[in-house]
């Protein structure tokens, strides 16, 4: 059983790696294949729910469900792989790489630094963990739990590569 579970463990840390690598290049670098293409400003939020989502005097809800969604399957890797962990302690690598990501974008002046983005992913990340629990409870074990969304993260990360290539061979 302990290679089995060893196996797991390597597929889900590939693939957390591959989300992590699709996740800085969607966050940070804004999906362009050229640094020169992406938009130079500077800005900071610290105020929740304000200037950066509001259009036309509105709050703009699918820029927030945007960065909760993208969110979830972190929180979902986390609890993969250390389910022992605390509820806390599983957040708490979520917003870390939130905040690094906002603090690049500052950094770089690659788009707009913002609160809500942090609270955004982070909520995304707590909706992986809770997901996580649920289905655990489900199947009744981690590896059977882990071994189920594996595979839908298998299945889900070559979609995504191959959207991403075709993307790639679009835009060259």
């Amino acid at each position: 059983m302990e290679n089995k579970e060893t196996k797991q463990e390597l597929l889900t840390t590939c693939l957390l790696i591959v989300y992590l690598l699709i996740l800085t290049w969607i966050i940070v670098f804004k999906m362009q294949f050229s640094i020169q293409e992406l938009d130079r400003f500077h800005g900071i939020n610290l105020i929740p729910f304000h200037e950066s989502v509001i259009v036309n005097n509105r709050i703009a809800f699918s820029e927030i469900y945007k960065n909760v969604i993208v969110f979830v399957p972190f929180g979902l890797y986390v609890s993969m792989l250390k389910s022992n962990w605390s509820f806390l302690k599983k957040v708490a690598p979520i917003a870390s790489v939130s905040l690094f990501y906002e603090v690049l974008q500052f950094i770089f002046k690659i788009g707009a630094s913002d609160i809500t983005d942090l609270i955004g992913n982070t909520l995304g990340g707590i909706f992986g963990i809770v997901i996580y629990l649920v289905l655990r409870r489900l199947f009744k074990t981690d590896f059977k739990t882990n071994k189920i969304l594996n595979i839908i993260a298998l299945i889900g990360t070559i979609c995504v590569v191959i959207l991403l290539a075709l993307l790639v061979r679009v835009n060259t």
